[in-house]
């Protein structure tokens, strides 16, 4: 959770009321506004504490008209400044919370997201690109549809957000038109295609690559002509080719 102004205003208010107490109690209690003879400072911070938590112990009481509107005032205050930080400070935890269960992109991010690159789905080829371009420093934000690998790369200084790939909606707050690169790299492979039209009813001219699990996904994504400059990928082709290259013929 921030510290906003909000935050610090409230401690202030409550350092405030607290010293207001302590002052008060200490002046009005040596004058015999209160049931003992000698009011010391650590007595009177006792008191001004018990009385704006509301246990209020008993055994120090006003026993003065004086105290006792001093006493009423400092509950009053006491109690507001109280319920309004705990409020505050609650609500701010509530809102962090969704923010994460929902992963929504602020505003604040999204003004920033500029020439940068999109790992949409962290399977294997994802996973290597992003530690090579955090290792770069280079701009770069990871989607992902699971949670508990949105979290895990958030732990490892990843910028991570959860959202459905295959969801025009949650996938438009992500600036795709003013990415640099656009990586989809996702293990289901109709989830690959769907996220594939997505992204081209989003933006034009972005580099995209793909990265199809297998031949038929690959020659499926050809058929559609999706991205006239986009780039397929087959890592199992890949691989296999290069294991051959030391295959003597």
């Amino acid at each position: 959770m921030k510290i906003g102004i909000e935050h610090i205003a409230y401690v202030i208010a409550i350092v405030a009321v607290f010293t207001f107490g302590v002052v008060g109690t200490y002046l009005i209690g040596n004058g015999g506004g209160f049931n003992i003879k000698s009011m010391s400072p650590l007595a009177a911070a006792y008191f001004t504490i018990v009385t704006m938590s509301t246990v209020g112990y008993g055994d120090i009481y006003p026993v003065s008209s004086m105290a006792r509107i001093f006493v009423m005032v400092l509950i009053v205050l006491g109690l507001s400044i109280f319920l309004s930080a705990i409020t505050i400070i609650s609500s701010g935890f509530v809102n962090n919370k969704i923010e994460k269960l929902s992963s929504r992109i602020t505003s604040f991010e999204k003004g920033r997201l500029k020439d940068h690159i999109v790992l949409i789905g962290m399977d294997g080829v994802n996973v290597a690109i992003a530690k090579d371009l955090k290792n770069r420093n280079t701009k770069f934000i990871v989607v992902t549809a699971d949670k508990t690998v949105s979290d895990r790369l958030e732990v490892q200084g990843y910028k991570s957000f959860v959202a459905d790939a295959t969801s025009e909606i949650d996938m438009a707050q992500f600036e795709l038109k003013k990415a640099r690169y656009i990586v989809v790299d996702l293990k289901d492979n109709s989830r690959t295609v769907y996220a594939l039209l997505v992204v081209r009813s989003l933006i034009e001219g972005t580099k995209v690559v793909v990265v199809a699990q297998n031949r038929e996904t690959e020659e499926h994504i050809r058929k559609l002509g999706l991205f006239k400059n986009e780039s397929i990928i087959n890592p199992n082709d890949i691989a296999a080719a290069n294991i051959m290259k030391g295959v003597p013929k």
